[in-house]
């Protein structure tokens, strides 16, 4: 079975078929990793983005839904933006953010990607506890990869600092 790499590394800088943005429903940018790709990735992000909203989601990306955009000036080809639940006001933020890694996984093998890296989806300004968001991910991407054999090869967690990373890997031990 495809392990799951756990590392901490700019996502931004991931050599991967695909990368993962936490996004905002706007699509339009924002703080934290959405900020940082768009800002890294150039304005063919920004473009592309611009037009999704305009043809499919002209009131936001729904939480849990994701779409795919160029990686622009990024060195991953695709980034697919997803919107996480915020923990707070989200009426069933578990079954949102696991909506969030697998439609991206399925996407992903969709678009023929097979390495993808996502960042920690809700565990910035979204508030979703860090602990519960990382059994969610790696439970999600677990039982995606069991249910899809050979269609990803490489699969990452990229973690934003080492406690974050300290978190995956304990959950990661827990969960096998």
């Amino acid at each position: 079975m495809n392990l799951v790499e756990i590392i901490i590394d700019d996502i931004t800088q991931l050599k991967v078929d695909a990368i993962v943005n936490a996004a905002n429903a706007t699509l339009l940018g924002g703080g934290g990793v959405d900020g940082a790709i768009h800002r890294i990735g150039g304005p063919e992000i920004l473009d592309a983005c611009r037009k999704i909203r305009q043809e499919l989601f002209p009131d936001g990306l729904p939480t849990g839904q994701v779409v795919v955009t160029t990686g622009g000036r990024l060195p991953a080809h695709h980034v697919i933006h997803t919107v996480g639940p915020i923990y707070q006001q989200d009426n069933n933020p578990d079954q949102h953010l696991a909506d969030c890694y697998h439609n991206a996984l399925t996407l992903a093998v969709t678009i023929g990607a097979t390495s993808i890296a996502f960042p920690g989806i809700s565990t910035g300004v979204y508030g979703f506890p860090k602990e519960a968001a990382a059994k969610i991910a790696l439970s999600t991407i677990r039982t995606f990869l069991q249910n899809n054999p050979r269609k990803l090869t490489r699969v990452i967690l990229c973690a934003f600092s080492a406690g974050d990373a300290a978190i995956l890997e304990q959950t990661q031990t827990a969960l096998s």
